[in-house]
């Protein structure tokens, strides 16, 4: 989830300077600077920039429950966003990661109930309208059909569009623009180890390979790297079904 900032490009030296130091407090994983500093300048990229460091702290949880105060301030932080832009891909993309981080302890009923998985799909399918490109839509959408398929079953996943057809569809799309990303990598063998170990062993091994073969820039990165080391390690020494519960865990 590396984070572009275009807007170097047209910003005066004071404003380069600032987001300098948001980028480097984000890539070292000091979070809480760097919603800080993002905090100085108000707006719709700064706002998005914030909520993205809210929720990379919350998913560095070592004990892969996000902190729910984390999550509600992303949120707000990416609809505070939406309200200055309302077309900001970056801001939907955090919006959708929140919500679907809301809706992962829920019940399937619960999760219905809130719509949070409905809305995020909308979100990553809208940014992605704007942008057919973009490396992170992909990725998300990759990881959302493997989810609603794994909670929903075959028939509950026919019933919101989701197959794992489609996921490598996504996959494959996000990857090709970023290669060296852990993060992406990592999250799809861990989602489809969620989904089926067993069947999909040859598949995972391939993403976690790749995972643990990227050049790393940022904290983050370094910690999905780790997530996937220790997933293969589980796969080779532990029972399918016991490394179907752990991805299922992790984050």
């Amino acid at each position: 989830m590396r984070w572009v900032f275009a807007a170097f490009l047209l910003a005066s030296p004071v404003a380069h300077a600032e987001d300098e130091a948001q980028r480097i407090a984000f890539s070292e994983g000091r979070y809480h600077e760097a919603v800080l500093l993002s905090a100085t300048q108000p707006s719709a990229d700064n706002l998005a920039f914030s909520a993205r460091s809210l929720l990379a702290e919350a998913v560095s949880d070592p004990g892969f429950i996000p902190p729910p105060h984390l999550l509600d301030d992303a949120e707000a932080k990416a609809r505070e966003a939406l309200t200055l832009e309302p077309d900001h891909v970056e801001a939907r993309l955090q919006l959708a990661i929140a919500l679907s981080l809301k809706a992962r302890p829920l019940s399937n009923r619960e999760a219905m109930r809130t719509g949070y998985g409905d809305e995020a799909k909308a979100l990553a399918d809208a940014a992605l309208r704007d942008e057919p490109d973009n490396t992170y839509a992909h990725g998300f959408l990759a990881v959302w059909h493997l989810e609603v398929r794994r909670r929903g079953g075959a028939i509950g996943g026919s019933v919101m569009g989701a197959s794992v057809r489609k996921a490598r569809r996504h996959y494959s799309a996000a990857i090709q623009s970023a290669p060296d990303d852990a993060s992406i990598h990592w999250q799809y063998a861990r989602a489809l180890t969620a989904l089926n170990a067993k069947r999909y062993r040859e598949e995972i091994t391939s993403s976690l390979d790749a995972a643990l073969g990227c050049q790393t820039e940022t904290q983050l990165e370094d910690v999905m790297q780790r997530r996937a080391k220790a997933l293969r390690d589980e796969l080779e020494t532990k029972s399918w079904k016991r490394a179907e519960k752990t991805a299922a865990q992790m984050l």
